[in-house]
């Protein structure tokens, strides 16, 4: 079993959790931490972490990696939204870096669900039986249909019970108006996702998260069978009609202090509580859910599940099956000749195979490689004209870019980006936010991509395959084909291209037939 840390930066708390994990996704936890560091603000979007907020932010994680090094287990941290949304979030992934030695990832809305969905899973025996997924963090919501290990639908919203606590609930006063059009408002946005809901349908809902925890707490503490609090929530379930009489008591009680009060209601909640309980309440009342079960995984747990199996043989390998679904999923929608796509990333790959005892990269890079040939012209869905800027709007934008990192989404669509006209430039502000390491890899596998274009220009996959012969000054690439054809065009055209990988690699590089 690897032991393994996963860190969960919420907009309301930040979550640890140290545990062994098997290969068959069982967890066995060795220790949690909490700390309520309340990163982000705002009733709409949360444009700016506050100053003060990222220093609380910064010792949280100090604290977390000093828990997980003394426990002997390597850390990985993910953010969501009030990270995701903020245009100062580079200054706090720095300071993280630096100041607290975290690597923090930021993750999308869809990916937050897929992890969250893979750790509910191994908290609640669904089995085969098609669930609902609904985590209600503090400034963002997600909800999800999926069976077994497989996704079927996601959304992320934008319903945190911090982020409507600010919009409706200024310091938690609660009044009969803002509780109306606080639901309104939940209602509202949750309608998108409805119809999509009702076709794929489910037998089973799962809540998972603090706010949802908290209305399971005071539905258990308020029947009249209550035998006080229990040791664990985990599989709890709750009526939609007890659900309905939670918020009814939480709105009758119209500040924090009233709130604390409420049998079975955590102190720490008491401010934001209202607004978790309503987003929970639509949710319900949107998809048509009449029970629900509680998940004490959620987040954190499905990180660890998706770092172990990230990882083979200590390689880490990112694009897994997920990942490339997702990208096969792109490309059929972006691409209009997606046989030329995968031509080039075959022979993209290869080349980076004879390559690599100069180049120094490993698996991981060659999946990055080989998810940015693939997804180059993506961008020609958009326009012809600068596509390349186009794929790269289309690769980091898109949904369906799952189980990936923002990170690593993001070398893959400046690869992408990369595959054609200007070389990579520190004026690139892209380019220039990466560290000088990872600038090395756009570089080397832009490099690569354009060899491998040049060598498929007739988009006929002639060129079967390339061997290289490797100087100290010179690298050499004899293209094959299955029988005697004209290469002129693609000896031309890679030729041309080939200036980049001369950079990287500091040698010369010629390219011919090997006939």
């Amino acid at each position: 079993m690897a032991l393994l840390a996963a860190l969960d930066l919420g907009t309301n708390s930040f979550h640890l959790v140290v545990a062994r994990v098997s290969p068959d996704g069982s967890i066995e936890v060795v220790t949690r931490h909490k700390e309520t560091v309340r990163l982000g603000h705002g009733g709409g979007d949360m444009k700016l972490l506050e100053p003060a907020a990222i220093d609380r932010g910064i010792a949280a994680l100090h604290r977390a990696r000093r828990l997980a090094e003394s426990a002997g287990a390597p850390i990985r941290a993910v953010a969501t939204s009030a990270i995701r949304e903020a245009e100062n979030a580079a200054v706090f992934i720095a300071r993280a870096r630096d100041e607290a030695g975290v690597e923090v990832e930021v993750i999308s809305g869809i990916e937050e669900a897929r992890l969250i969905h893979l750790g509910a899973l191994r908290a609640v025996p669904v089995g085969d039986r098609r669930c609902l997924v609904c985590d209600i963090g503090g400034g963002s919501t997600e909800v999800l249909i999926g069976e077994r290990d497989e996704m079927l639908a996601a959304r992320s919203f934008k319903l945190g019970a911090v982020r409507l606590t600010d919009r409706f609930f200024p310091g938690g006063e609660i009044t009969p108006g803002s509780a109306k059009r606080c639901a309104a408002h939940v209602r509202s946005a949750l309608a998108v996702f409805e119809k999509e809901v009702a076709q794929l349908g489910f037998e089973v809902a799962v809540g998972c998260s603090g706010s949802i925890e908290a209305v399971a707490k005071v539905a258990d503490a308020i029947r009249p069978t209550s035998q006080g609090p229990l040791r664990t929530y985990n599989c709890f379930e709750f009526s939609t009609g007890e659900l309905d009489a939670v918020v009814e008591r939480l709105v009758k009680a119209r500040t924090p202090a009233a709130r604390k009060e409420i049998p079975g209601l955590e102190a720490e909640r008491a401010d934001i509580v209202v607004a978790g309980a309503l987003i929970l309440q639509g949710v319900a009342r949107a998809f048509g859910v009449e029970r629900w079960t509680i998940s004490e995984n959620a987040l954190r747990e499905g990180v660890l599940i998706d770092t172990l199996a990230r990882t083979t043989g200590g390689v880490s390998r990112p694009l897994g099956a997920l990942a490339r679904r997702g990208v096969e999923h792109l490309v059929e929608l972006c691409d209009d000749d997606p046989q030329h796509s995968a031509h080039v990333a075959s022979l993209a790959v290869r080349l980076f195979d004879e390559l690599q005892g100069i180049t120094g990269l490993g698996a991981a890079e060659r999946d990055f490689l080989e998810a940015a040939a693939r997804l180059a012209n993506v961008g020609l869905f958009v326009a012809h004209s600068r596509h390349h800027l186009h794929s790269y709007y289309v690769i980091r934008n898109s949904e369906l870019m799952t189980g990936l990192t923002d990170h690593e989404i993001e070398l893959i669509a400046l690869v992408a980006r990369y595959h054609r006209k200007s070389a990579p430039k520190p004026t690139h502000p892209e380019f220039a936010r990466l560290s000088p390491a990872d600038q090395l890899i756009v570089r080397t596998l832009a490099g690569i991509v354009r060899v491998a274009i040049g060598l498929d220009r007739s988009h006929d996959g002639r060129i079967r395959d390339l061997r290289t012969t490797i100087s100290a000054t010179s690298v050499t690439i004899d293209v094959l084909t299955d029988e005697p054809t004209d290469l002129s065009l693609e000896l031309y055209a890679a030729g041309e291209r080939r200036g980049l990988l001369e950079d990287v690699l500091g040698r010369s590089v010629t390219i011919r037939s090997a006939d």
